[in-house]
């Protein structure tokens, strides 16, 4: 029978339907916004409603109080009749498990986002003594805008039937901990084995412990090293497999020791991948402005410079050092012929009038040529400039005054949290981002919570100077 109410909430639609309950679409009338209802069926005891009540309400709370980016935030709990519901916000995009099973691959750069930003909202959670137990595909969110949601944090303990043998809280067969399995203490280390799984099964398509059966499942679990990657899927960096035997490491110590850790490993991948889309580090103008910028940093009237091969793209210290190959080449194409012009004429001359002493002199005013030359180019000058260190002195055909300016500094302090964005590009997440180097000039930054409105402010730097940002989002 179609609900019209749960608790205070009106329902709209229905989004979905698991194995615990419905997910809904629903209205609070009492602060008249959307929200999604999870609901949870409870077929309890008595004794079991007692003990569900008293860790329902104190798992809600502590998810409650996570407030990231990556974490879905619940706005309210509660229990109608035979009913538990927990009001989150509600997410525009995909579960993980939609985006698997569509049959979509994704290249390992978005992969390697995706792990990140779980990783990053469970090191929040794991810093607030929150452990998640059930992390799989269908308790991640990717929203349209690309961000990465964490759901359902608490619910690995609700009772559900033979869920708990011998005191064991199980989440997932596929994704669970070897330590879930026998019953052992659970921490934070848990979760990160939960997502090595994940990932592995965004790489290759598959879960790295699959069988007929939920007893071989959890035999594998136990027992088994699945297989690299890889072996699976060669089209992915080797450098995965590192990560994710490092992840599904049976043994809690050998594991990353904290989802943070495991996030660096991540963004490591990530920077060397694609330097351009991925690293939060400033550029100067001229090298997002290419050919044109690079005009005017590198004199543009030196002609044996513009004669050089590959100048469409923006000028680098390697691009410098082979301009001046191709400066020195241009001049010995004009001092050889010159040279050996003089040096004919010289000879024929002497030659005609058969006077060594005149040819003597004509000789002798053949020599600046060859002299000039190696005095235009001195021979320090040729050698090549390091393509991975910026030069000590400006570069042959710079002149100082065409250096990158001083870059100014932004600083952040952002209250619970922010997705910093200047003048369009995203720049981090503050916390734990504080600091940002601009160009001088005016920048229009805007801080964005998924929760509040976005705040948006003009800074205008100068020189070295330093602007800081304190907003608290209310």
């Amino acid at each position: 029978m179609r609900l019209d109410h749960v608790g205070r909430y009106q329902i709209i639609d229905e989004l979905g339907r698991g194995a615990m309950g419905v997910v809904y679409k629903a209205r609070d009338p009492l602060l008249n916004r959307t929200v999604a209802i999870k609901t949870v069926d409870l077929t309890l005891t008595h004794e079991e409603a007692e003990s569900f009540e008293q860790r329902f309400y104190r798992e809600a709370k502590s998810a409650g109080s996570l407030n990231h980016v990556n974490i879905v935030t619940i706005y309210d709990v509660g229990k109608t009749e035979d009913v538990a519901y927990i009001a989150m916000e509600l997410l525009e995009g995909r579960s993980l498990r939609q985006i698997l099973d569509s049959g979509a691959v994704l290249p390992p750069n978005k992969v390697a986002d995706i792990a990140a930003q779980v990783a990053d909202g469970l090191a929040f959670a794991h810093k607030h003594d929150t452990v998640h137990r059930d992390i799989k595909p269908a308790n991640i969110m990717v929203l349209d805008s690309g961000t990465v949601k964490i759901t359902d944090f608490g619910i690995a303990l609700l009772p559900r039937g033979s869920r708990t043998v011998d005191g064991a809280v199980f989440g997932s067969p596929k994704y669970i901990s070897p330590e879930q399995v026998v019953g052992h203490h659970v921490d934070r280390r848990c979760d990160i084995f939960s997502l090595g799984a994940v990932l592995y099964e965004m790489l290759t398509g598959l879960p790295p412990f699959d069988a007929d059966d939920l007893n071989a499942i959890l035999y594998k679990v136990i027992n088994e090293t699945p297989l690299p990657p890889t072996s699976r899927n060669r089209g992915i960096p080797p450098v995965f497999d590192r990560i994710v035997a490092k992840a599904l490491a049976k043994n809690p110590e050998d594991r990353y020791q904290s989802a943070q850790e495991m996030a660096s490993g991540l963004r490591q991948f990530l920077q060397i991948e694609s330097p351009r889309d991925e690293r939060e580090v400033p550029r100067a103008p001229e090298q997002r402005m290419g050919r044109q910028a690079g005009a005017t940093r590198y004199q543009r009237g030196d002609a044996a410079a513009d004669s050089a091969p590959e100048r469409d793209g923006p000028q680098t210290p390697e691009a410098v050092g082979n301009a001046g190959f191709w400066r020195r080449r241009n001049m010995l194409l004009v001092a050889v012929p010159a040279a050996l012009i003089v040096v004919v004429g010289a000879w024929s001359l002497a030659r005609k009038r058969g006077s060594e002493q005149h040819a003597a002199k004509i000789a002798k005013s053949a020599e600046p040529p060859f002299v000039a030359a190696p005095k235009s180019e001195p021979v320090e000058r040729a050698a090549p400039v390091d393509p991975t260190l910026p030069p000590a002195r400006p570069a042959p055909g710079i002149k100082e005054s065409s250096l990158p300016k001083p870059m100014g500094r932004l600083s952040l302090a952002v209250t619970p949290w922010g997705v910093v964005y200047v003048d369009g590009r995203r720049r981090g997440i503050s916390p734990p981002l504080t600091e940002i180097k601009l160009a001088p000039g005016k920048h229009i930054v805007e801080i964005r919570n998924t929760t509040f409105r976005p705040y948006r402010q003009v800074i205008d730097l100068s020189g070295e100077a330093s602007v800081k940002i304190k907003h608290k989002f209310r």
